[in-house]
C-alpha cells in the first residue's frame, strides 16, 4: 500500500520489437523495493508481436501503443504525458535492455527529494554481463568541450563514483525527472528521433537553474557490448546529425571542434575497413545541414 506522502512515481519502459528484454527488465522492476511505483510499458509500434505477448504476461502492468516507432523521445514523451495527466510526482525513464536492483528506485527519489530544485537524476549503470565494471557515473559535459562523455566508462567499480554529485548530464538508460521541472522546461525534442535528447533535456534543465545529480547507490546493468565500439550506418548517422544539433542549440561555438572529431573518428573507422561508418556520419551532416529533422 502506498503511503500518504510516498511520491508517485511513473516508471516508463520502452519496447520497440524488443520483448524478450523488456521481459526481463520488467520482471526486475516488480521486484523493487517502492510502494509508490507504477510500471507503464510503451510499445513504440513494435511489429515483432511485441504488444500481444506483453499484455499477456505482464496483465496488471499498464500499457501504451503508439502505433508506429516515434523515436526514443517521442516514445517516452508519450509516456511522459500519460504519466503526468495521472499525477506523476516523478518518472522514470528506463532503458528495456536493462536489469534494476530491487532499490535502484527508492535512491534517485531519495536523492531527487533532498533539494526542489533537483530536476534530474540518474543511477551508476553497469554492464549487464560484467557488473563489476562502471559503463556510466555521471555524464561529462559542459559549454566548454567539444564532446561528451561517460564518467568511469570501462572502470572497474572500486567505489570512487559513489558521492552523489552534480553532472554534466544523465544517460535516458535510467534517468529520473520531477514533474515540476518538466511542466517548466518541456519534455524532451522529439526532432533528435535517436540521440543526444537526453544530453540535451540534461542541458536545457542545468540552463534553467535545476540541479542534475547522479545518484551513485541506484545500480542498473545494461545490456551493451564492453568489447566492441562499432557503430552502424544509422547509428553513425543519428549521432553526427543529432550532435550537431545539439552543439547548435546549446554551444554553438563547438560546432566545428565537434564536426572536425567526429569526422576524424568517421576517417579512423574507413581505414579499418568500417565504410559504413563514414557513409552514416557523411548522410547526418547531408541531412543536417538540408534541415532534415526527425524519423530518417
Amino acid at each position: 500500500m502506498q503511503h500518504a506522502d510516498t511520491k508517485l512515481v511513473y516508471l516508463i519502459i520502452l519496447n520497440w520489437n524488443g520483448w524478450k528484454d523488456t521481459v526481463e527488465c520488467v520482471e526486475s522492476c516488480q521486484r523493487l523495493a517502492y510502494d509508490g511505483v507504477r510500471i507503464l510499458i510503451v510499445d513504440n509500434g513494435s511489429t515483432d508481436g511485441s504488444e500481444s505477448f506483453l499484455r499477456k504476461r505482464f496483465p496488471t502492468v499498464e500499457f501504451l501503443q503508439t502505433d508506429q516507432n516515434l523515436g526514443f523521445a517521442g516514445g517516452n514523451n508519450a509516456g511522459i504525458r500519460y504519466a503526468l495527466e495521472r499525477g506523476a510526482d516523478y518518472v522514470w525513464l528506463l532503458n528495456n535492455d536493462t536489469v534494476a536492483a530491487p532499490d535502484s528506485l527508492s535512491e534517485l527519489v531519495a536523492v531527487a527529494d533532498m533539494d526542489e530544485r533537483t530536476g534530474i537524476v540518474g543511477s551508476k549503470i553497469c554492464y549487464y554481463d560484467d557488473p563489476s565494471k562502471i559503463w556510466f557515473a555521471g555524464g561529462i559535459w559542459d559549454k566548454h568541450r567539444s564532446f561528451t562523455s561517460h564518467r568511469g566508462i570501462n572502470e572497474v567499480d572500486t567505489g570512487q563514483y559513489d558521492d552523489i554529485s552534480a553532472v554534466g548530464f544523465i544517460s535516458g538508460c535510467s534517468l529520473l525527472a520531477s514533474s515540476i521541472m518538466i511542466k517548466e522546461i518541456g519534455m524532451m525534442k522529439e526532432d533528435y528521433f535517436l540521440y543526444w535528447e537526453d544530453v540535451d533535456w540534461s542541458a536545457t534543465a542545468g540552463e534553467r537553474g535545476w540541479k542534475v545529480l547522479i545518484a551513485p547507490r541506484s545500480r542498473v546493468r545494461h545490456k551493451v557490448s564492453s568489447s566492441t565500439n562499432d557503430k552502424s550506418s544509422l547509428q553513425s548517422y543519428y549521432f553526427m546529425r543529432s550532435g550537431l544539433l545539439f552543439f547548435q542549440r546549446h554551444a554553438p561555438w563547438k560546432i566545428a571542434p565537434f564536426f572536425l572529431r567526429a569526422v576524424s573518428y568517421a576517417i579512423s573507422c574507413y581505414r579499418r575497413g568500417q565504410r559504413d561508418v563514414l557513409r552514416g556520419y557523411l548522410k547526418g551532416i547531408k541531412d543536417y545541414l538540408l534541415r532534415r529533422f526527425g524519423r530518417a
